[in-house]
Order: C-alpha cells, then structure tokens, then sequence
C-alpha cells in the first residue's frame, strides 16, 4: 500500500537531499520561525516542514500536483487531521506492544498478532472514511489513495485477515506435520490447517473420547516432566516458525504505510498549521502559479514577509511587484524602509511555491528555479582573522561553485564593506557573469554607484524599485518602481533617534 500523496509515483522521504546553502538559506531568509509555525510545537512535524521546504520540487507539474491535494486539504481540515491521527496512534500504540527480546517464533508471532489487530481497527477507521467522505476530495492524489483503499481493504479482504487472526491464536491448539530425516531427527515442519474447523459441541465430545472411529495417537507429559515441555515447545516453534515470520514480516509493510501516511499527511498538517495561524490575524494567501524554468518570471499581489508577520501582533505591510521577463530587480531606497524585508518575502515566496505550499500574498506567480540562493551581510568576525570584505568574497566564491543556471539569487548589501567605489566595481562584475550565465538577480544596495550605473545603461531585463519615503520623512515600507536616488536620507534616522537635523 502507497500514500503517493506527496508525489505522483514515488514516496517522499526523509533522506530527502537538501540544497548545500542550506544553512545560510534557513538563516538569511528567518525561515526557522516559519519550521515552527507549520509545527506547532511538535518536533516530527517540524523535521517534515524543513525538509519539505527545502528540497524544492522543479517541475510545475509536480508542483500543481502537490498543490491540488494540498487544497483539498484546506477544504476539509478535520478529514485530513482525523487521518493524521490513526497514523500517530498506529506508531504509537505499536511501540507500546510488549514482546520477548529473543528470536522465538511463538513470541513473534503472539506480538505480530497483537499488532495486527490494532492496525486492522486503524484501517477499518480509514476505509469508513474513505467510503464517507472520498468522493469530495478531488485532487488526483486524494482520489487514488481512497481508492486504493477501497479497493485493498474492501469488506472480503477484512473479513479473511480477521478469520486468519483468530485462527492463529491456536486456541484448540497446533495441528503440525513433520517427516523423520536423518539420525531420526525431525524435519519438514509444516503448519497444518485444522480439519473440521467448525465441529459440533457433540462431535468435540466424541473426539475427546475416542469415539469417532478415528485412530489417535497420544502422548502424554507428566505434569513435572520440565524436559518433554521443553522438547514440545520446540516442536511448536519448529512449525510455526514460517507463519510467525510472514506475518512479522505483514507488521512490517503494514506498520510502514502507517509511517509513510504520517510522514506525508505530516506535510499537509503543517500546512494547515501555518493557514490557521496565518488566517487568525486576516493575513492573505493563495496558491501560486509555477511556471516553466527558463524565462524570468515574478509577479505578485499583496505579497509579504510571512516569518515577520508570524513574529510580530498585526499584519504586515505587503508589497505589489511586476518583474515579468526582468532578471535584475535593483531595490534601493530610504533606510528601514522595507528592502530587506520585501527581498525574503521574494525568497520564501518561491520556496513555499516550489514545495507545493501557498504563498503569503494575494497573488503570486514566478518560474520554477533551480535553485534559491543568498548573499547577506554579516556581523564582523569576532576573532579577527578576516576582514568584512574577505569573508564576503569567500561566501560569494562558495555560491558561484553551487549556483547553476535558471536560479535566483538574493543579495542584501553585498560588498558595502568597503568603500562605494570599490564595492560597486566589485558587485558590478557580479552581477554581470550571473546574468550572462542565466541567474536571476534580486539585489538590495545603497551603494549609489552600482546601481546608478546600471539604471544608466538601459537594460530592458532590469527593474528598479525603491523604498517609498513620504514627504514628511514617514516610510510605507511598500516598493515603488523608481531610478535610484543619492541618499537613502539617514538623516531622518537620525533625527528620530537625537531628535534634531543632522
């Protein structure tokens, strides 16, 4: 039995690669807090919710696909949860089964019964909600999982494992066969099937009294007889030492699709955690449109820092930005005037789209990327083996060496650790190899220079937005489209924390 509610034709799994800037891609963007939100303080989900997230799908089909099953999801909340739950108590309940630490079949095969019986009333549970409620679920995904339980649990299948639990608990006792091998020792164990399974009351009594024509052969042991019982117990696992392998190996597959259903429900879960959460405070979200790889891409409506709105009591201000067919978006702008916020807005927009997940907007559509990469500023080097400057270099050359065309990068205030002039002529050489080798460039500066110069050559592939400032110095923390200015009017920074002009 397959969940395929993750992919369409394979499982999703926890040995999932994850891209090798993972770390610097969870810390640039904040992405923790959104891990912890879609956990909602259970440490599983947050585990599926990283790797979920971060192993980008890259293929819109298999994107649209996840999307689907993910909207009926939202539809139908508690169905979903419901699910989850048989899921957790089927692993859990399992663990609490209690059996011997040796190998003997008869232990085996009494704790594979005992779980067993556990797993049918789960999946009872499961095909009586696939019956209620499978015909409104309408994604693929949905659509193939009930009827794949509709088909392999139906009422027949139920019955006979039922039948063949209970006749494995050898309540009248083990009918077994065995053949004389060599030095008389016993061999060809073989499990045999009772033969007159359902015997009348008087038809027992008579074979307890020999009175039923048949020859018996019957060997008694005495009561303190510690020897024969041993050799008997023996005798008993030699025969059942096949059946109490296959159905320990039938626990097995069973207890693994109650793993697998946990794992991939663990995703939707967290899902509708985040929804919740998100929804509570009137935030906006929608399911994406992924679009082919190869041609840039970005359009949205409303779109904001999800990992900010989590973090703070109101909603956040969201942004409209239209960079179709622009792979350079220059923002610039007044400080704290919402650059750095809008950029991991951009960027944990596409790594909720590329994972099947919506996104925090009214509306959002970007092509499908390769990968998702950060450039950040960072805090000096407290043991001083390094300037600012060579440890920006060293963490772009680590980018270069991973980056591969049709991705994105980010870059917030790369390279203003050195001087305007030197910073622009570095950040200008950048920008123009990852353009030419296909990358999607978003960059945040104040460094005039650089993107004067390139609002100056007139490129048609780029965009320039800037922090809108008002008259009276107030930030709106929204972008507007406008060619970069020569300030970024640190003086109202600094008017508000002394209280007068500069």
């Amino acid at each position: 039995m397959k969940a395929f509610l993750m992919y369409r034709d394979q499982d999703f799994g926890v040995t999932a690669r994850l891209p090798t800037n993972t770390a610097d891609l969870t810390k640039d963007l904040e992405a923790d807090t959104l891990f912890r939100a879609m956990a909602a303080g259970d440490d599983f989900l947050l585990e599926v919710a990283k790797i979920a997230v971060l192993a980008s799908l890259h293929e819109p089909e298999a994107i649209r696909y996840r999307q689907h099953v993910l909207s009926d999801c939202l539809e139908r909340p508690e169905i979903v949860r419901e699910m989850y739950g048989m899921a957790v108590e089927a692993i859990e309940r399992e663990r609490k089964v209690w059996g011997w630490t040796s190998e003997m079949p008869q232990s085996t095969l009494h704790r594979s019964i005992e779980v067993l019986q556990i797993f049918l009333s789960l999946l009872k549970k499961l095909r009586q909600i696939a019956d209620k409620h499978g015909a409104a679920f309408r994604s693929e995904g949905f659509a193939r999982f009930f009827g794949m339980l509709a088909t392999e649990l139906n009422d027949e299948y139920l019955s006979i494992i039922e039948d063949h639990l209970r006749r494995l608990e050898f309540r009248s006792g083990v009918l077994i066969s065995a053949e004389l091998g060599k030095g008389l020792k016993g061999v060809h164990y073989i499990l045999r099937k009772p033969e007159d399974p359902k015997q009348s009351w008087m038809e027992r009594v008579q074979g307890w009294l020999g009175l039923t024509g048949r020859d018996r052969f019957v060997y008694e042991i005495a009561d303190r007889d510690e020897g024969g019982f041993r050799a008997l117990s023996e005798l008993r696992n030699q025969g059942i030492a096949h059946v109490a392998a296959a159905l320990a190996q039938s626990t097995e597959h069973i207890l693994s699709f109650f793993a697998m259903l946990r794992l991939e429900l663990g995703f939707y879960v967290g899902c509708l955690n985040l929804r919740d959460g998100l929804t509570r405070k009137g935030e906006p979200i929608c399911i994406p449109e992924p679009l082919a790889a190869g041609k840039a891409t970005l359009a949205g409506r409303g779109l904001y820092d999800v990992c900010l709105s989590l973090n703070i009591a109101g909603r956040t201000v969201g942004n409209d930005v239209a960079a179709d067919n622009k792979a350079l978006v220059m923002i610039t702008g007044a400080n704290r005037g919402g650059k750095s916020t809008f950029l991991r807005s951009v960027g944990l927009a596409h790594l909720m789209m590329q994972c099947g997940m919506f996104v925090p907007a009214e509306s959002f559509r970007a092509n499908v990327c390769s990968g998702i990469f950060t450039h950040f500023k960072r805090e000096e080097d407290a043991s001083m083996k390094s300037g600012k400057l060579d440890e920006e270099l060293r963490r772009m050359s680590s980018v270069i060496d991973k980056i591969s065309p049709n991705s994105a990068i980010l870059l917030n205030e790369s390279f203003a650790s050195t001087n305007e002039r030197e910073g622009s002529e570095i950040a200008r050489q950048i920008v123009r190899a990852l353009l030419e080798a296909g990358v999607k460039v978003l960059y945040v500066t104040h460094m005039f220079d650089l993107a004067e110069g390139f609002y100056l050559a007139g490129m048609d592939e780029a965009l320039y937005l800037r922090a809108e400032r008002l008259a009276d110095g107030q930030r709106t923390f929204r972008l507007i489209e406008g060619e970069p200015l020569p300030t970024s009017y640190g003086e109202d920074l600094y008017g508000r924390i002394f209280g007068g002009p500069s």
